[in-house]
């Protein structure tokens, strides 16, 4: 049995309502070719991309009627996988291709890329500031050549940002600051507090645009959530010294969740969903888009760190890295995950 290096039997965020509109979208994810179509009932559906009759990608054909139309020869395919009509062809004969769970739910598509037997709705995280008025969301979406590991990694680790991030979210206190690496039942949980320090510029901005001084110093703080299979949501903010800190009421401070999942395209690539939920002026959109253009920046600086750290170590594999003690969250995290696959392929190999 070929190495197994993520979780199938889970729900994993395939793409935003948007991507799919009129187009079929193409869109691998672990390792599996998937077409996108909206049905008749204009729900997103997804497929293997591939056509029965010679095997084109039905990607690259169109959507008419809620069917799923190959470029090649017209093939019509159902949203069930079932081949409903081919131009002077009888079809009942022909072969069904996969089809795989999806549910639009919290401003994405989700997808069950296991056994589609054991699909459970309950098992998508629950995202309570995706449905509230009292919060706002903007994100968006990068394609990155690196295992999704060494991303849960940089998540679960946020030393870097003194380095990686320095004219934006970094500042030498954060590496001062001691890290508290521990588990929350199934989570994953790393924290560091930073107390009496002037924000660093992307915080500044923030404290202003909640109408708050920005000259004046702040206590900090960072608490990255791990969750299998790959999601991660960071708490962070500052508030005005001598408040409470992450207590801090809410017209002292400047807080937000740093919105993470992490799909995987392949074992050398991923799809990087990334956003900033914030309680503060949630109907500014001018604001958002502000938000969301800078947290884009900080992101892409972690993009060639990523690509070039996946190179370096397919180049020496046999070379170990090190732990340190701030590599804790990413430790755990990969433990959870490992510890997860061995399970679904023991019970995989049960069922066969």
């Amino acid at each position: 049995m070929d190495k197994q290096n993520f979780l199938l039997n889970t729900w994993y965020v395939a793409c935003t309502p948007d991507e799919v509109q009129q187009k079929p979208l193409a869109r691998m994810i672990c390792n599996i070719p998937l077409v996108f179509f909206r049905n008749q009932d204009k729900q997103i559906k997804g497929l293997e991309d591939y056509c029965p009759h010679r095997g084109a990608a039905l990607s690259l054909g169109f959507v008419e009627n809620g069917q799923l139309v190959c470029g090649y020869h017209g093939l019509r395919m159902g949203d069930k996988g079932k081949v409903e009509s081919m131009p002077n062809q009888r079809v009942e004969n022909f072969p069904c291709i996969k089809a795989y769970a999806t549910v639009e739910r919290y401003g994405f598509v989700w997808i069950w890329p296991g056994d589609q037997s054991l699909v459970d709705e309950s098992l998508i995280p629950e995202l309570t500031w995706a449905t509230s008025e009292d919060w706002a969301y903007g994100g968006g979406l990068f394609n990155i050549n690196c295992d999704f590991r060494l991303m849960v990694d940089n998540l679960m680790d946020l030393t870097h940002e003194t380095y990686v991030h320095a004219s934006s979210i970094g500042q030498k206190e954060i590496d001062e600051a001691p890290v508290a690496t521990k588990m929350e039942g199934k989570q994953v949980v790393t924290s560091r507090f930073i107390t009496d320090v002037y924000a660093p510029p992307f915080w500044r901005n923030a404290l202003r645009a909640n109408d708050l001084a920005d000259d004046v110093k702040v206590d900090r703080w960072q608490e990255c959530r791990f969750d299998l299979p790959s999601h991660i949501m960071i708490e962070v903010g500052v508030a005005h010294a001598d408040n409470g800190g992450y207590n801090a009421p809410l017209n002292l401070k400047a807080s937000s969740i740093v919105v993470d999942f992490i799909t995987p395209e392949s074992d050398d690539s991923i799809w990087y969903f990334w956003g900033m939920a914030r309680n503060f002026k949630p109907h500014d959109q001018e604001l958002t888009d502000s938000i969301r253009e800078g947290q884009g920046k900080i992101f892409l600086e972690d993009l060639e760190v990523l690509e070039q750290q996946h190179k370096n170590l397919l180049r020496n594999p046999d070379r170990k890295v090190l732990k340190l003690d701030i590599d804790a969250g990413g430790v755990m995290a990969r433990r959870l995950i490992e510890r997860a696959i061995k399970q679904e392929q023991a019970s995989s190999n049960k069922a066969l």
